[in-house]
Formats: structure tokens, sequence, C-alpha cells
């Protein structure tokens, strides 16, 4: 004779299986609960090829977290269309908090607004920490008639569009730096988008272009050796590794800011415990003497916050840089 089975025994059944697959398809939370994440290594995705500042900022970030969490933090670098398309594997990732995007002011702001179809959303990433920022500098070859920000601002006042500005490509936090100057100062030059920081490096340096914004790390050697002539800095503050270069604000220009910057995000839906683990271990691993030093010796402006305050100037940011965008008519499908 087959034996009844109670109802609340039944209940009791049913919520042993709901448990199981929440377990089962959340593993992560699992995890998160009890504590023991991390227990294997966690992928770093750099959206951008081996070699740039991004890169540079993501092994180092790697390096110091991965002796906070205990786990190796391995960089797999997926470049392509502005940084897009590593951004994008990690929107579509696993939220469990082994794949993490070093997330930057392109593909996390400036993208929103260039492409007409975005394969993600800002709401598809758990933000974590803002790392470090960097301005973007105004620089000038050595043979530009104007060697200070007020007489650049003057000659191209009475030339319009008779200078050229340089940037690493249409769309760039350089371009769309100089489209808010050129708005703000009511100026007219001509723009030269090129494929790249380092080919625009040499054209300016050859006298071939007039001006360009780019980030502080990439001018840096050409300034120091006397190859470009640095006129401002886009930054709220001076720059430490710029200590002699006035800022746009403080050159008629207040609330004028045009900065990159780096920060860790993972995929929506993370546990909120493994973003509060990995928030505190990447303030730690700011803190360290050996990678502030690195850093900050390039004029990047070490942070370190929290996940809120991360996510507000995310926002701010996307607004910014979308208005400049526009206003550009830069496109880029």
């Amino acid at each position: 004779m087959q034996e009844k089975t109670s109802p609340a025994r039944r209940r009791l059944g049913l919520a042993a299986i709901a448990a199981s697959a929440v377990v089962a398809l959340c593993p992560g939370l699992l995890l998160a609960q009890s504590g023991n994440w991390p227990t294997r290594p966690v992928k770093l995705i750099v959206p951008f090829p081996a070699g740039g500042s991004t890169d540079a900022v993501g092994r180092l970030l790697a390096a110091e977290l991965s002796k906070e969490l205990g786990q190796s933090v391995i960089v797999e670098n997926k470049g392509g269309a502005n940084g897009n398309i590593g951004s994008d594997v990690v929107a579509k990732a696993e939220p469990d908090g082994y794949t993490l995007l070093l997330s930057g002011v392109g593909s996390n702001a400036i993208s929103y607004a260039l492409y007409q179809s975005m394969p993600y959303r800002d709401s598809d990433f758990a933000h974590i920490s803002l790392l470090a920022t960097g301005p973007n500098v105004l620089v000038a070859n050595m043979e530009f008639p104007a060697t200070t920000f007020a007489d650049f601002i003057k000659l191209a006042r009475d030339n319009p569009g008779k200078y050229t500005h340089a940037s690493s490509g249409s769309g760039s936090s350089g371009h769309l730096a100089m489209e808010m100057l050129k708005q703000a100062a009511k100026i007219d030059l001509v723009h030269v988008p090129y494929k790249g920081g380092a080919a625009a490096i040499t054209d300016m340096i050859g006298g071939r272009v007039s001006v360009m914004f780019l980030n502080q790390d990439s001018l840096l050697p050409q300034v120091k050796a006397g190859k470009l002539r640095a006129l401002a800095v886009a930054s709220a503050q001076r720059n430490p590794a710029y200590p002699d270069t006035p800022t746009v604000a403080e050159s008629g220009y207040p609330g004028f800011a045009a900065e990159s910057w780096f920060g860790l995000s993972a995929p929506a839906k993370t546990p909120p415990a493994v973003i509060q683990r990995l928030n505190q271990a990447t303030v730690k691993a700011l803190a360290s003497p050996d990678i502030r030093q690195k850093l900050e010796s390039v004029g990047f402006v070490v942070v370190g916050d929290d996940p809120k305050a991360f996510s507000a100037f995310v926002q701010s940011e996307i607004t910014k840089w979308g208005a400049a965008a526009k206003a550009s008519g830069a496109r880029m499908d």
C-alpha cells in the first residue's frame, strides 16, 4: 500500500527543489553568501589592445588585486570598436564576480552618444570603483606662433579656420575636448583625425598640425623633451606632472573639464557581497605605494571610491560627453 505524503512534507520537498535550482543557476550568490569568493582566478577584460594606457592601468591593478584577493587576476585584451567589443563581453558575462571590466571614458561614456546601435547599456554594469583620472592636455607644435593659452585663443579668434587640431580619432576624448573648447571660446579650428595618438604626435612634432588635446601620459615625454609645448590642462586643478601649466578653467573658462578615466566594473546583478569585496580590495590595491608611484609619475590622479560614487560619476560623464558629441556631430556607425 502506497504511503500518502502529507501537505507539509510536499511543501518542504518543493522548497528544497526550488533552493537547489537557485544554487544551480546562481553559483555566485552562494559563494558570496558563504564568504568563499573567489575560489578560482578572476578575469579582467581590458577592452583595448596591449601596450596602451588602458592596458598599463589594467595590468597594474591586476597585480595588486591578485595579492588582495588571494587568487590570480588575469588580464585579457579584447580590443575593437573603441572598447565596445570587450565591454560587451563583460556586459553579457555570468554575474559571478569572475569576469570584470577595466571600464573607461570611451566605452562607458562617450560611445553611448557616438554609436546609433550599442550592444550594451550602462544598466548592464555594476560599477565598483573609479581608479584614476588624467586630464587631456592642450599642446602646440614648437613652431606655433602662440606660446600661451591666452595667445592661442586670441590667435584662433583672429584667424578662423586657419589652424588645425589633431586628435587620436573622431569621437575620442581629445576630439570632443576641443569641440567643447571651440564652443566655449567661440573659435574655429579644422579637425584632423588620426588612427591613434602616436601618429598624431608624430605629425604634431613635425609641424604638420597646429594643436591638439591628448591624454597627459602620452604627451608627457614629448613635453619634457621640449618637442611639444603644453598650453593648458583640462582638469579642475593643475596636474602634478604639469605643475607650471595652467588649467583651462583658471584661464577664463570656469568648470571646463575633459579628463580620461579608468574604473573597475562587473556585469549587472553581480552579488552585492562580491561587489563590496571587490571594492575593498580595489581601494587597498590603489593605496599600494608601487601602483600610486607608477600612475602619479605620468600624471594620473589616483582615486579609489565606492560603488555609489562611481556610478554617479559615470552618469555625469555620459551626460557631459553626450552633449559634446551631439554638438560636434561625430558619429561612428
